[in-house]
């Protein structure tokens, strides 16, 4: 009897073991991390969740994001995003056209919304008067 016990106990912390890597490895969180560690683009997003803020790195800046949600003609959706960088002092070397990369896919995954940047990128984007 003991020794069925034991055997159970023991097929049991196998598969905690093994549920618990397969979990770690499927971790979104776990992605954005690595994603930024290598400098790529990942969008950490719960697009069910409108009240959570979305996290996305890109080319290892790490940004947040802020989504509101409002009517459109047919539903309501997220109309409204403002887009703000964790560590502005990581900006450096990134161009208007890694911007216009990052807006064209958060416009994919929130068609209808409008994206507003802050401050410091909010004046890098903002057309230059020439006099």
């Amino acid at each position: 009897m003991l020794v069925l016990l034991i055997r159970l106990l023991m097929f049991a912390l196998i598969f905690f073991i093994i549920y618990s890597i397969i979990k770690y490895l499927l971790s979104s969180k776990r992605k954005l991390e690595l994603a930024h560690e290598q400098k790529k683009y990942f969008l950490y997003d719960d697009v069910k969740n409108v009240r959570k803020n979305f996290l996305l790195t890109y080319k290892g800046v790490l940004f947040e994001g802020e989504k509101y949600l409002g009517t459109t003609e047919r539903s309501f959706e997220v109309v409204s995003i403002f887009v703000w960088v964790k560590n502005p002092s990581e900006l450096k070397g990134l161009t208007r056209d890694d911007f216009k990369f990052i807006e064209s896919k958060l416009k994919s995954h929130y068609p209808n919304s409008k994206l507003d940047w802050k401050s410091p990128i909010k004046e890098f984007l903002q057309p230059k008067d020439r006099f």
